[in-house]
């Protein structure tokens, strides 16, 4: 029998096609008639807003590299213009039901429920009236429309932000017509404004898009001209910024400068409103260098991720999700002292079912003790107003040893962590950027205890950030730990980061970009062997993506072998399952459900003897290389266990649940002839009652 190349094109599916697939997942949410209402717009808020940064961060990168060498070729064979194509009918087929779904669907559900989206045509009387005084007071004396003519070039439009072009006749004061206006709505006013209750024909829940209030009364800006037509547009700009690692001396200056150029990035995309004249449409086109292929027609609000600020304006508690408390586990409970708690035995927790509090209290506590010596933390992405930070910060002020490793390059929280790294310097907190070339991805936090004689570290690992608000939406595991070869494990790795040295041999603990790849790599081969020899081989990964290609090759191998492979990918898989005599034993399915599925563990049957990892890292070439990112061991066997159980659940579920077919699409999983089980809603019932 012939042996099969694994690095054929052909076993491999597109990254930017699994990216634009997870977006339909996304977005068949919305048309869930399990879910409350609320919610389901939600979701197509969230697939709108995450198509903005699909084109912001992949596009403007593809763009980028075709600019550098526009022969490359991906791993399925694509050359870089083919990737353009299929992304462009994926992402015009994306747009098209987004559209759909809102106006076909979501409106007319509202509507149900007298929530209601008014256009112009719709308003009554009494309702025009104070529209009209509210464009006159709120709005007028903000708005600055450009006419276009030699002393008032064609102005420069930020990223994302809401425009219009309008069309002139007529000559103003200085005998001017040009023809063409630029109107742009500054960010600080309401994309969408609630009217107040008038008359009987209005309810509480009637809201009108700033857009059509604009087209309504932008005659009011041009006095004695007239208005021909009014058109809303969006741009959306290259938002990923490159600094030289190289040639700088502080990377916080560099990062500040380069914020300051990301709302003026290099054109990716354009939203017009779909009613727009083609003339206007070519002008806007040729204004922004961009071709037909990036030009997205709107049947609505260009920006329609915007809508989501209705969820916190509606007070209609039947149409979303049920709250939920999480619970506290009773390792935690019963005992006030955390340290003594953890001393007692490892402790795992599971958010957002189990609280991010214990998380909070175990560096308060550390600020607090005048036994802890020392406290050191990462910090990826952890809000504006982080108790974290002010128990970093408290902790500082009382003389401890505080050192915080500050990704500043976090995309899209860049600002806020420079604003952190500026608190925690105030307070005489050490604080550094990780590695020069290198994100800095990884979750930890280590606290040195003096105990009598002895110098103890807690350590706390995660799979998630150390933020409070993400820890109610994402689910993510965190285990708590004194275990001494462990402790003194995180320590080397934060002498690496803030340090300079060889690279520091570890005991158990596996870190990119040194030992991370090779260390799965490894543990697949094992598995591998194990098939051969007739022993139980198995392996469980649930990660949010799988891209780096030696580990599917690894994968593939083991599938040949005979090896069981499970994998729950959130988002981008480029493994192509199911294929005869290369991975007909890799089954591949992603979750999307009420929260987002974060989590990263590997699993390995190990013969019986399962070996459980958890992980910051995804099987990506960046997680694996070019980040530095932490992979620890589940050694209590009864915290390896829940994990292992927890994944056979989510591999249980029935309802939220979409399998790759080995063709690139997904099915939706249906409960046929069983009982639902949705794995999110049974661990909520578990943890939360």
């Amino acid at each position: 029998m012939e042996s099969i190349d694994l690095t054929s094109p052909e076993l491999y599916i597109n990254r930017e096609h699994s990216l634009l697939e997870f977006n339909f997942r996304v977005l068949a949410q919305a048309l869930d008639e399990t879910l409350p209402l609320l919610e389901r717009l939600n979701y197509l808020c969230i697939s709108c807003s995450n198509l903005d940064e699909f084109y912001e961060v992949r596009v403007a990168s593809l763009i980028q590299m075709a600019e550098m060498d526009p022969n490359l070729v991906s791993s399925d064979g694509l050359t870089i213009n083919e990737q353009f194509e299929k992304i462009s009918i994926k992402a015009h087929e994306l747009v098209a039901e987004q559209y759909r779904v809102l106006n076909e669907v979501l409106i007319p559900c509202l509507e149900t429920e007298n929530i209601r989206f008014l256009r112009r045509d719709r308003w009554s009387p009494a309702q025009k009236v104070w529209l009209e005084k509210y464009f006159n007071e709120e709005l007028l004396p903000i708005l600055t429309p450009v006419g276009l003519d030699s002393a008032h070039p064609f102005p420069r439009i930020l990223n994302k932000s809401l425009n219009f072009i309008i069309s002139l006749t007529g000559k103003d004061a200085f005998g001017r017509n040009s023809g063409r206006a630029i109107l742009q709505a500054p960010r600080a006013l309401p994309r969408i404004v609630q009217l107040p209750v008038t008359d009987t024909d209005s309810g509480p829940y009637d809201f009108v898009f700033l857009s059509s209030i604009i087209h309504a009364f932008v005659n009011e800006l041009f006095n004695g001209m007239m208005v021909k037509g009014c058109y809303q547009f969006r741009v959306t700009r290259n938002s990923d910024f490159f600094v030289d690692d190289d040639a700088i001396d502080d990377l916080m200056l560099a990062v500040e400068g380069e914020l300051a150029m990301r709302n003026y990035g290099d054109e990716v995309r354009l939203e017009i409103d779909g009613n727009c004249p083609e003339e206007t449409v070519n002008f806007l086109l040729a204004r922004f260098d961009l071709k037909h292929d990036r030009l997205f027609l709107a049947n609505g609000p260009v920006n329609l991720s915007r809508i989501q600020t209705i969820l916190n304006m509606v007070e209609r508690p039947d149409l979303k999700f049920t709250p939920f408390k999480s619970s506290v586990p009773s390792a935690l409970g019963r005992n006030k002292d955390i340290f003594a708690s953890i001393r007692k035995q490892d402790i795992l927790l599971h958010h957002p079912y189990e609280s991010f509090s214990p998380v909070v209290d175990f560096i308060r506590q550390a600020a607090a003790d005048p036994d802890v010596l020392a406290i050191k933390q990462t910090l990826y992405r952890t809000g504006v107003d982080s108790p974290i930070v002010a128990a970093l910060i408290k902790a500082a002020r009382a003389g401890k040893e505080v050192t915080v490793v500050i990704e500043l390059r976090a995309r899209f929280d860049e600002k806020d962590n420079i604003g952190l790294a500026a608190k925690l310097q105030e307070a005489a907190a050490h604080v550094v950027y990780g590695v020069v070339g290198y994100k800095t991805h990884a979750k930890m936090c280590m606290v040195l205890r003096k105990e009598g004689t002895t110098l103890r570290n807690y350590v706390h690992l995660g799979t998630g950030n150390y933020h409070p608000k993400t820890a109610r939406l994402y689910t993510d595991y965190g285990l708590f730990t004194c275990e001494k070869e462990l402790g003194e494990d995180v320590r080397r790795v934060f002498m690496q980061l803030t340090s300079l040295g060889k690279v520091s041999k570890l005991n158990k603990l596996l870190q990119s970009p040194f030992t991370l790849h090779h260390g799965i790599m490894k543990m697949i081969d094992r598995e591998i062997e194990n098939a051969k020899k007739g022993k139980p081989a198995k392996i469980v990964i649930k990660v949010n993506a799988v891209v780096e290609e030696q580990a599917i090759q690894a994968l593939y191998r083991a599938s040949q072998a005979g090896v069981e492979i499970k994998m729950i990918v959130r988002g981008v898989c480029c493994l192509r399952p199911g294929v005869p005599g290369v991975s007909e034993n890799i089954e591949v399915r992603s979750i999307v459900g009420r929260f987002l599925e974060h989590t990263r563990i590997y699993a390995f049957c190990n013969g019986g003897d399962w070996a459980v990892y958890a992980s910051s890292a995804d099987l990506m070439n960046r997680n694996m290389f070019r980040r530095v990112e932490v992979c620890f061991p589940i050694a209590d066997k009864r915290i390896a266990e829940r994990i292992l159980n927890d994944l056979d659940a989510y591999l249980r579920d029935n309802a939220q649940a979409w399998q790759l077919q080995s063709d690139g699409q997904y099915r939706h999983l249906r409960a046929e002839g069983q009982a639902v089980y949705q794995v999110q809603t049974e661990l909520l019932k578990a943890f939360c009652g």
